[in-house]
């Protein structure tokens, strides 16, 4: 029986970046200082006012064919995660489709999910491959969320960051992926939340969770998606592991959705971990939404820190509220 591997990773960032030294110069009132220390984060990337999600995956998957030697005539499936697309319609998936030469003889499609989707996208190729249903997937990850965000948003505008990343899901004799565990709990969809821009009326539209402060259409609940995350996350590790046989011990790192250091390290309180188990790696990457996972994966590959035979927990949270996680023996 066939199974999912992931392959070769190639991330694309745009051109523009923006510092804490920029916050700090057009906001001195905003105690830069504190907000990096809450954040972990001292740069950002934003994408050009003409450039979009589709733009970015473009850029990604020119690197990965160009990188690895790869023939996009060759890939069976495209996976293309964003909840910024380029139009309600088509899907952006079939505009990335011809873009990049895959034949049309592929399938494509969008799913809209965040910071869950990378997990979401391995468990979906997971399954057209063991299915036989296809033996290559293209895996892309990509946003834009900064375009949802005001320059005068003290909570979003430092958080934030734009990226594409596109992932190679390969056919292999030998299963690497195992234990994927899902999780939708949509009693949360009105602490993350841009109410604007689909058919629902805005005199209908979901009401944020709190208080609005900020023009940005992007709403978020920061301390409820703490909260959510940090009793959500340990529960699906203990059943990801149960369902794989594993106990906690034998898991070499805890490779996470890159939110917040503030996130992050209360979750390393609660599973009692350190910075070497589960790695922070967003100070100069910012929150990349769906692409943070990818992006991770990529430097800690860079760094030759993922070891052959490992195993490691992949795990995505946040708006939905949806969750998902899955063992990947390297």
């Amino acid at each position: 029986m066939p199974y999912a591997q992931i392959g070769p990773i190639a991330v694309h960032f745009p051109s523009r970046v923006e510092t804490a030294d920029a916050w700090a110069a057009e906001h001195p009132e905003w105690h830069v200082p504190e907000l990096m220390e809450k954040t972990g984060i001292h740069c950002r990337y934003i994408s050009a006012e003409n450039e979009t999600a589709s733009d970015l995956a473009y850029q990604a998957c020119q690197k990965l064919f160009s990188q690895h030697n790869i023939d996009p005539l060759s890939i069976d499936y495209l996976l293309v995660c964003t909840q910024s697309p380029d139009y309600p319609l088509p899907t952006t998936a079939c505009l990335l489709q011809d873009r990049i030469g895959m034949r049309t003889s592929s399938g494509a499609l969008d799913f809209n999910l965040g910071c869950s989707g990378f997990v979401y996208g391995l468990g979906l190729a997971e399954g057209l491959i063991a299915s036989g249903q296809c033996s290559r997937i293209l895996l892309v990850t990509a946003e834009t969320y900064t375009k949802y965000v005001d320059q005068d948003d003290r909570a979003l505008r430092p958080i934030f960051s734009d990226a594409a990343a596109a992932t190679l899901i390969e056919s292999s004799p030998t299963k690497s992926l195992l234990g994927f565990e899902f999780g939708t709990d949509g009693k949360g969809a009105n602490t993350l939340i841009v109410s604007d821009g689909g058919s629902r009326p805005s005199q209908d539209a979901i009401e944020p969770k709190r208080r609005r402060r900020w023009n940005s259409r992007l709403y978020m609940d920061g301390q409820s998606l703490m909260d959510f995350t940090v009793v959500a996350i340990p529960d699906l590790i203990r059943s990801i592991l149960e369902k794989s046989q594993l106990s906690f011990d034998q898991i070499q790192q805890l490779l996470m959705h890159q939110a917040t250091r503030k996130m992050l390290e209360m979750l390393q309180q609660a599973l009692q971990v350190d910075d070497h188990r589960l790695p922070i790696r967003l100070a100069n990457r910012g929150n990349t939404v769906s692409s943070t996972l990818p992006i991770l994966i990529d430097d800690l590959r860079s760094e030759g820190v993922l070891g052959p035979g490992q195993k490691h927990l992949l795990i995505g949270f946040g708006v939905g509220w949806s969750w998902a996680g899955c063992v990947w023996k390297t």
